[in-house]
């Protein structure tokens, strides 16, 4: 008797459960003006784009375009090599892309003017002198000064925290200090590399170098951006390898005396000029309307920067040839953005909001790609609950791909201030454990990236950028 009960409940709450769903979805899904109807209506007009994304994943992954964004890349790369900003290779690589859009038949193809910043790294070492002779290998942190001609030579105090910095401050007057933190998250523990010689600079240090934030080393030092604290005295600043921060730690706990001599020829130079690097495929009935996809230009000054971020660069590019290609033009234009000085802190991307705001209205959803294109996991976002169920049946489409899932919080630091602003956002998930490995290394070359991967991504942005831009009705805010 109780199981036919339990069956008939199961029963009636299978017949319901269509209803149960209406319900909770929001109520300006129910029925919204806005949207030319109800969410069940956007639901089945999204689902009509299947065989357009078929299409579109069959040509980026067994088509001509097979390949053909790793390919660019690669091309790229090798031609132009790493680019930081500020730097004439920099400088190059706008030139080559600007160059290569035009010839690839894209459309609206030009360059926004942005002030970015120029520091250049010059010559540096470090020596262990005391207690042995132990070259080490370094890479000075961005915008960090350099040492007097003659470098610096000073005792070493090892501190595994900022905790424990403070604690100790009375023993860091006139020493370099070492950070040996503990790798927890890159987002927890890169307060070292940001922060780390103004923490060091308000107890005495002289000097700082930091632990690369890496799970994983091959005696590699990672370098990347840091920031000084308003009215702290600036010091020079560097990250070590794993390998040394490790090593230096148990010598001090030992009670061992170090000395390391630091040589860092580090300048600052003014801010120069330099572009944002945009491409469109205009809209056929609403061209003011923008879904934007993203990747940034800049790189470090170290490797390729072929992960970070010519991956990015290379499959927003694709997503629009493949789109060509197959002949299909959306109702809104897509456009392509490619940032520069990205790794100062997003400094091009915020001089184009800044061009760019009055017309905010029209930007439908900002993406970004800029945590590598190894093989897609899903598709994170930031929007509306309304956004939200559209998008969630967007990423249905890329079932071909394995890649269904939406996540929450799309990131990127050039499309951050969009989102902030209410524009949905949405960045690529990938399988990233190996990411932090290579990033700001000499180890970003092109051996990281897979064609097949980059194929896999090339897929996923243009399906979701085409479809997007293509509804009848721009995503709720």
């Amino acid at each position: 008797m109780m199981e036919t009960c339990i069956r008939l409940k199961a029963r009636r709450l299978k017949m319901l459960l269509p209803l149960l769903m209406f319900m909770l979805l929001p109520p300006s899904l129910h029925c919204n003006p806005n949207q030319g109807g109800s969410f069940a209506d956007i639901a089945t007009q999204i689902s009509g784009y299947k065989d357009v994304a078929l299409k579109i994943i069959d040509l980026a992954m067994n088509g001509k375009a097979q390949n053909r964004s790793y390919e660019r890349l690669a091309v790229f790369t090798d031609t132009v090599g790493n680019r930081i900003s500020g730097s004439k290779n920099l400088d190059l690589a706008i030139k080559y892309m600007h160059n290569a859009l035009i010839q690839d038949g894209l459309e609206n193809v030009h360059l926004e003017p942005a002030k970015i910043p120029h520091w250049v790294r010059g010559h540096e070492s470090a020596v262990m002198v005391l207690p042995r002779n132990h070259t080490m290998a370094i890479l000075g942190l961005g915008s960090s000064v350099g040492t007097p001609s003659q470098g610096i030579e000073a005792e070493v105090l090892v501190v595994e925290s900022f905790q424990e910095l403070r604690r100790r401050g009375s023993e860091a007057k006139g020493k370099i200090v070492v950070y040996n933190q503990p790798f927890v998250s890159y987002e927890e523990t890169v307060a070292y590399r940001a922060d780390g010689a103004s923490e060091a600079a308000k107890v005495g240090a002289v000097a700082s170098l930091i632990r690369s934030i890496t799970p994983f080393s091959i005696n590699s030092p990672h370098t990347g951006w840091q920031w000084y604290q308003p009215g702290v005295r600036q010091i020079p600043t560097a990250c070590i390898t794993v390998e040394d921060a490790e090593m230096m730690a148990r010598m001090a706990r030992r009670g061992l005396k170090i000395v390391v001599r630091l040589h860092m020829g580090a300048q600052t130079f003014p801010d120069v000029d330099s572009f944002n690097t945009v491409a469109e495929l205009v809209g056929s009935e609403h061209p003011e309307q923008v879904v934007l996809l993203s990747g940034h230009l800049d790189s470090w000054d170290v490797g390729q920067g072929a992960m970070d971020d010519g991956g990015g660069v290379a499959i927003s590019w694709e997503a629009l040839s493949l789109l060509r290609d197959l002949g299909l033009r959306p109702k809104r234009t897509i456009r392509m953005v490619l940032w520069t000085a990205e790794e100062p802190g997003g400094v091009g991307a915020r001089q184009y909001f800044e061009q760019h705001k009055a017309n905010i209205s029209n930007f439908d959803l900002v993406m970004e790609s800029d945590l590598g294109t190894f093989a897609p996991l899903g598709l994170q976002f930031t929007g509306s609950k309304q956004a939200r169920a559209v998008m969630q049946e967007v990423v249905k489409l890329l079932a071909p791909l394995n890649t269904t899932t939406l996540e929450e919080h799309g990131e990127g630091t050039d499309i951050d201030m969009w989102m902030q602003a209410g524009v949905p956002g949405a960045s690529l998930h990938v399988a990233d454990g190996k990411y932090f490995w290579f990033h700001h290394t000499e180890g970003d070359m092109m051996t990281v990236q897979s064609p097949e991967e980059m194929n896999l991504c090339s897929a996923l942005w243009a399906v979701v950028a085409y479809v997007v831009a293509d509804l009848d009705d721009m995503l709720p805010r």
